[in-house]
Protein backbone atom coordinates (compact mmCIF):
# COMPACT_ATOMS: atom_id res chain seq x y z
CA UNK A 1 0.00 0.00 0.00
CA UNK A 2 1.34 3.14 -0.91
CA UNK A 3 1.15 6.15 1.52
CA UNK A 4 -0.18 9.62 0.49
CA UNK A 5 2.41 11.52 3.08
CA UNK A 6 2.00 15.60 3.31
CA UNK A 7 5.01 18.08 4.51
CA UNK A 8 3.55 20.78 6.61
CA UNK A 9 6.07 23.34 7.53
CA UNK A 10 6.57 26.79 8.71
CA UNK A 11 9.91 28.84 8.01
CA UNK A 12 10.62 32.08 9.17
CA UNK A 13 14.31 32.50 7.23
CA UNK A 14 13.72 29.88 4.48
CA UNK A 15 16.27 27.11 6.08
CA UNK A 16 13.29 25.24 7.38
CA UNK A 17 11.59 25.79 3.51
CA UNK A 18 14.95 24.03 2.13
CA UNK A 19 14.58 20.59 4.15
CA UNK A 20 10.86 20.58 3.69
CA UNK A 21 11.61 20.78 -0.05
CA UNK A 22 13.89 18.27 -0.11
CA UNK A 23 11.65 15.78 2.32
CA UNK A 24 9.12 16.12 -0.10
CA UNK A 25 11.17 15.22 -3.23
CA UNK A 26 12.50 12.61 -1.90
CA UNK A 27 8.97 11.22 -0.70
CA UNK A 28 6.22 12.08 -2.76
CA UNK A 29 4.78 14.11 0.07
CA UNK A 30 2.17 17.34 -0.81
CA UNK A 31 4.21 20.35 0.64
CA UNK A 32 1.90 22.47 2.55
CA UNK A 33 3.62 25.77 4.15
CA UNK A 34 2.21 26.96 7.36
CA UNK A 35 1.70 30.63 6.86
CA UNK A 36 1.04 33.24 9.18
CA UNK A 37 -2.15 35.29 8.50
CA UNK A 38 0.42 38.20 9.72
CA UNK A 39 3.54 37.73 7.94
CA UNK A 40 7.00 38.14 10.48
CA UNK A 41 8.58 41.01 10.10
CA UNK A 42 12.72 41.07 10.62
CA UNK A 43 11.89 42.89 14.12
CA UNK A 44 9.44 40.90 14.71
CA UNK A 45 11.68 37.66 14.68
CA UNK A 46 14.28 39.82 16.81
CA UNK A 47 14.17 36.43 19.87
CA UNK A 48 16.64 38.90 21.77
CA UNK A 49 13.80 41.89 21.98
CA UNK A 50 11.57 40.98 25.31
CA UNK A 51 9.00 42.86 23.55
CA UNK A 52 9.13 41.53 19.54
CA UNK A 53 6.62 39.41 18.90
CA UNK A 54 7.79 36.19 18.44
CA UNK A 55 9.50 37.14 22.37
CA UNK A 56 5.93 37.30 23.28
CA UNK A 57 4.35 34.59 21.82
CA UNK A 58 6.72 31.97 23.09
CA UNK A 59 6.14 33.50 25.99
CA UNK A 60 2.55 32.81 26.50
CA UNK A 61 2.13 28.82 25.85
CA UNK A 62 -1.52 29.58 25.01
CA UNK A 63 -0.57 31.57 22.22
CA UNK A 64 -1.83 30.46 18.53
CA UNK A 65 -0.98 32.75 15.78
CA UNK A 66 -3.58 32.50 13.20
CA UNK A 67 -2.43 30.99 10.31
CA UNK A 68 -3.49 32.19 6.36
CA UNK A 69 -5.21 30.63 4.14
CA UNK A 70 -7.19 26.96 4.85
CA UNK A 71 -5.59 23.52 5.93
CA UNK A 72 -5.10 20.97 3.88
CA UNK A 73 -7.95 18.42 4.31
CA UNK A 74 -5.96 15.87 6.19
CA UNK A 75 -8.74 12.71 5.93
CA UNK A 76 -6.34 11.37 2.76
CA UNK A 77 -2.75 11.70 4.75
CA UNK A 78 -1.41 8.31 6.24
CA UNK A 79 1.85 10.12 7.38
CA UNK A 80 2.60 14.26 7.70
CA UNK A 81 6.27 15.34 8.99
CA UNK A 82 6.14 18.35 10.26
CA UNK A 83 8.63 21.15 10.29
CA UNK A 84 9.87 24.26 11.89
CA UNK A 85 12.96 26.09 13.15
CA UNK A 86 13.40 25.61 16.99
CA UNK A 87 12.27 28.74 18.70
CA UNK A 88 13.25 28.71 22.86
CA UNK A 89 13.95 25.41 22.50
CA UNK A 90 10.38 24.04 21.29
CA UNK A 91 8.02 24.88 17.95
CA UNK A 92 6.89 27.89 17.06
CA UNK A 93 3.64 28.65 18.21
CA UNK A 94 2.27 28.51 14.90
CA UNK A 95 3.30 25.08 14.74
CA UNK A 96 0.93 24.17 18.12
CA UNK A 97 -2.05 26.35 16.00
CA UNK A 98 -1.36 23.67 13.17
CA UNK A 99 -1.61 20.78 15.45
CA UNK A 100 -4.74 21.83 17.33
CA UNK A 101 -6.53 22.60 14.11
CA UNK A 102 -5.26 20.20 11.86
CA UNK A 103 -7.61 16.76 12.41
CA UNK A 104 -3.87 14.72 12.98
CA UNK A 105 -6.12 11.93 15.25
CA UNK A 106 -4.51 8.56 14.30
CA UNK A 107 -1.96 10.26 11.89
CA UNK A 108 1.38 9.38 12.07
CA UNK A 109 3.63 12.39 12.56
CA UNK A 110 7.03 12.64 12.35
CA UNK A 111 8.55 16.45 13.05
CA UNK A 112 11.63 17.79 11.57
CA UNK A 113 13.09 20.79 12.90
CA UNK A 114 16.14 23.16 11.54
CA UNK A 115 18.05 24.78 14.44
CA UNK A 116 21.99 26.86 14.73
CA UNK A 117 22.11 25.22 18.57
CA UNK A 118 18.87 23.98 20.24
CA UNK A 119 18.09 19.84 19.66
CA UNK A 120 14.47 18.48 18.56
CA UNK A 121 13.50 17.23 21.35
CA UNK A 122 12.04 19.97 23.89
CA UNK A 123 9.53 20.20 20.68
CA UNK A 124 8.89 16.66 20.91
CA UNK A 125 7.88 16.37 24.10
CA UNK A 126 5.41 19.89 23.87
CA UNK A 127 4.00 18.74 20.04
CA UNK A 128 2.69 15.34 21.92
CA UNK A 129 0.84 17.28 24.86
CA UNK A 130 -0.66 19.73 22.16
CA UNK A 131 -1.72 16.75 20.08
CA UNK A 132 -1.93 13.33 22.30
CA UNK A 133 -3.94 11.81 19.43
CA UNK A 134 -1.49 11.90 16.67
CA UNK A 135 0.54 8.88 16.32
CA UNK A 136 4.29 10.54 16.90
CA UNK A 137 7.20 9.03 15.46
CA UNK A 138 10.94 10.40 16.37
CA UNK A 139 11.77 13.45 15.28
CA UNK A 140 15.11 14.84 13.54
CA UNK A 141 17.25 18.20 13.59
CA UNK A 142 17.52 18.05 9.89
CA UNK A 143 20.11 20.93 9.21
CA UNK A 144 21.40 18.50 6.50
CA UNK A 145 20.57 15.20 4.77
CA UNK A 146 16.50 15.75 5.16
CA UNK A 147 16.03 14.27 1.90
CA UNK A 148 18.07 10.76 2.58
CA UNK A 149 16.65 10.65 6.24
CA UNK A 150 12.84 10.99 5.18
CA UNK A 151 13.36 8.16 2.13
CA UNK A 152 14.82 5.85 4.51
CA UNK A 153 11.70 6.21 6.90
CA UNK A 154 9.43 5.40 3.97
CA UNK A 155 10.64 2.30 2.64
Amino acid sequence: MTKKILVAYFSASGVTARAAKEIAAATGGDLFEIKPALPYTAADLYWTNKHSRSSKEMNDENCRPAIAGELPDMSGYDLIFIGFPVWWYVEPRIIDTFLASADCAGKKLIPFATSGGSGIAGAERHMKSVCPAADWQKGKLVNGGAAAWAKNLIK
